[in-house]
């Protein structure tokens, strides 16, 4: 809550607030292992990334900052933002237009086909999401500068295994 006292100022660490918890003891069985990995890893990735959205500047919300990532590799149809981005295509729509406005995205007609269109990052929403990025990465230092040289090595490991399983997971055609 923004009111509590004893919630600190957006932004503030202190080292005495932060808790984490008690790493589980390893697990003998591979298999209670990977169920654990698969009950834990999404919840635990996504509040951690809401916690530093609410933590820096909200210039960008959570979605309009992955939707920008994502036109920062080609341009692309509102359809397929909305499958890439998990979202309706109305609301991919309303996004892209709350964008345009903003002079983050731009809509033009397709050179091959007149009646596609495509939307695509501006500079200027290039620099606005690496604006966020360089935010995200500040506090993320910050953070993992208070964990021990044993969680910072994990932390290392787990994102090179992240990695690895997001190319097996985008190669996988289901």
């Amino acid at each position: 809550m923004r009111g509590d006292p004893l919630t600190p100022p957006l932004g503030v660490i202190h080292r005495s607030a932060i808790q984490f918890p008690a790493m589980p003891a390893p697990a003998t069985d591979r298999t209670a292992a990977i169920d654990q990995v698969a009950e834990t890893l999404l919840r635990r990735a996504s509040q951690l990334g809401r916690l530093l959205l609410r933590a820096g500047s909200r210039s960008l919300s959570r979605a309009e900052a992955s939707l920008l990532a994502t036109l920062t590799e080609r341009p692309r149809r509102i359809t397929e933002l909305a499958e890439t981005e998990a979202l309706a295509q109305p609301s991919v729509t309303q996004l892209v237009d709350r964008l345009q406005r903003r002079g983050l995205v731009d809509r033009t007609r397709s050179d091959r086909d007149g009646r596609v269109v495509l939307v695509s990052v501006t500079e200027r929403g290039r620099v606005e999401l690496e604006a966020v990025r360089a935010e995200y990465r500040a506090l993320l230092r910050d953070h993992v500068g208070v964990l021990s040289d044993a969680d910072v090595a994990a932390l290392l490991g787990a994102t090179e295994a992240l990695g690895r399983m997001i190319d097996a997971v985008q190669a996988d055609p289901r």
